[in-house]
């Protein structure tokens, strides 16, 4: 969806853009082409090797190009550090990019055998190995189900402990192995990714996060500035779609029909009716954008 992306985001030349998830700097490559000389792009990323990696693919725009390590949930911090009091954009594009999951050593896919780690930021003390061996039944259970959506996370939890019990679970092989032996069957492939999602949104804190983004973010956008979100899950999207709704309302119900609602003046306008999906082509190049949903709003 990278042209609905800055069809959408870029709306003027000479603005002040934020890429809230920089990754490996695909979004970041195309917003700059898009900008003036006098246009900038702040990226942001909380993974040290994103910035690295993202820093060199864009080297040719320096000038117009700041990257930021640091988790985008502090974003009006960050950009009062670099005195900017308005942007004209926020691209959030939620989920794992497939910069990480290209890199086995950060543990956050269950097709290999690394250490179970998933922080998108290593200076973090929590990482997947410490939520999959210390967490009780009922805790891990409560994860898979509210952040994995996986209906037999009960089972799962218990074969967990069981498991751990004999030896520490170290490794995403041994954990796919663990669940594989729990479910099996053909929607193993779906199990897993809803699992390992789940333990990833766990450890990075991720919904909390996207709140506190698209909270800061109002305060932030110049008028006309829009926020682009892409989510890939219904935990996510529900945030957005809600969020919108609420920015966007005319009215707070008064919860009475015996009284009228209270007016109000709304802080965004919604360009998107409904969310914005890959189509069929893309999705046979890259089958991780078939959940791929874009919400865009503007600021009004």
């Amino acid at each position: 969806m990278l042209n609905e992306v800055l069809g959408h985001l870029v709306t003027t030349p000479n603005g002040i853009y934020v890429d809230g998830t920089l990754g490996g700097g695909g979004h970041a490559e195309k917003i700059l082409e898009r900008l003036s000389p006098q246009g900038t792009l702040i990226g942001i990323d909380a993974d040290a090797d994103a910035i690295q990696e993202a820093g060199k693919r864009l080297k040719r725009f320096q000038s117009s190009l700041q990257l930021v390590h640091d988790n985008t949930s502090y974003i009006a911090d960050i950009l009062r550090s670099k005195q900017i009091t308005a942007i004209h954009g926020l691209l959030l594009d939620l989920g794992v990019s497939s910069f990480q999951l290209d890199e086995a050593s950060k543990g956050f896919s269950f097709r290999g055998d690394e250490r179970l780690d998933m922080r998108m930021d290593r200076r973090q003390s929590l990482d997947a190995h410490a939520v999959v061996n210390t967490y009780d039944a009922e805790s891990l259970a409560n994860i898979i189900w509210k952040y994995g959506e996986e209906k037999q996370s009960r089972r799962i939890a218990r074969t967990i402990l069981k498991r751990r019990e004999i030896s520490p679970i170290n490794t995403t092989g041994q954990l796919a192995s663990i669940i594989e032996s729990t479910v099996g069957g053909r929607f193993l492939t779906k199990t897993l990714a809803r699992v390992f999602q789940a333990i990833r949104i766990e450890v990075n804190n991720e919904l909390e996060r996207l709140q506190n983004i698209l909270n800061e973010s109002l305060g932030l956008l110049a008028f006309g500035g829009r926020i682009v979100v892409i989510s890939y899950h219904s935990l996510e999207d529900r945030i957005v779609k809600n969020f919108f709704n609420t920015c966007a309302a005319t009215s707070i119900p008064s919860g009475n029909k015996f009284q009228p609602d209270t007016p109000r003046v709304p802080e965004l306008k919604i360009m998107t009716k409904k969310p914005i999906e890959a189509g069929e082509v893309e999705q046979s190049m890259n089958p991780r954008s078939r959940s791929a949903k874009m919400r865009v709003a503007e600021r009004i």
